[in-house]
């Protein structure tokens, strides 16, 4: 992890010099938290995340100039991070309304949970994606509710609102399993 004055170092290096091993050092810096957070929302699957990591830094190079600096760098990319997989899910969505209905969430849960032992893991993936992106951002990735707000682009009450109900939701999938 880079210090507050190295990342801004860094990304002035960036902006003005075109330094692209200054923006590799970043890369390097960040790539395994946004790797971590987007494989949780991916519901695991490595070559998506992978996808997505590699979209989410190449939108921060381009748009690296727009960095005003009013969040920590992390935050930046987490919310473009969290843009991409929306933007993702939206377009498979999308695709497969054209195809056929989209599976019903609540009784492929159900029946995921009832026919086998659960992780906790494995629970993150039947919440809701607001849901599990709050729960992660605060658990996993240890960000504070205002930050998270930011990367959400929702008011802090909305997260605290998601955290509770994830919390509650996960209690009632893994009490289901027992």
């Amino acid at each position: 992890m880079v210090s507050r004055l190295e990342e801004l170092k860094l990304i002035s290096q960036c902006v003005l010099v075109d330094d692209r091993h200054a923006f590799g050092t970043l890369v390097e810096a960040y790539q395994p938290q946004v790797r971590r957070f987007l494989l949780n929302l991916t519901h695991g699957d490595e070559m998506l995340t992978d996808d997505l990591a590699q979209e989410t830094f190449i939108k921060a190079y381009v748009n690296l100039r727009s960095f005003k600096g009013l969040s920590a760098f992390g935050t930046w990319l987490y919310r473009i991070a969290y843009n991409e997989f929306c933007s993702h899910s939206r377009h498979t969505h999308e695709q497969r309304l054209g195809d056929e209905a989209p599976p019903d969430e609540a009784s492929e849960g159900s029946e995921r949970a009832a026919d086998a032992q659960m992780t906790v893991q494995a629970a993150l993936q039947l919440l809701p994606v607001p849901e599990r992106t709050a729960i992660t951002l605060f658990y996993i990735e240890d960000l504070p509710i205002k930050k998270i707000a930011r990367v959400m682009d929702t008011p802090e009450n909305t997260v605290k609102s998601h955290l509770r109900r994830a919390k509650e939701n996960l209690r009632n999938i893994i009490g289901d399993i027992d």
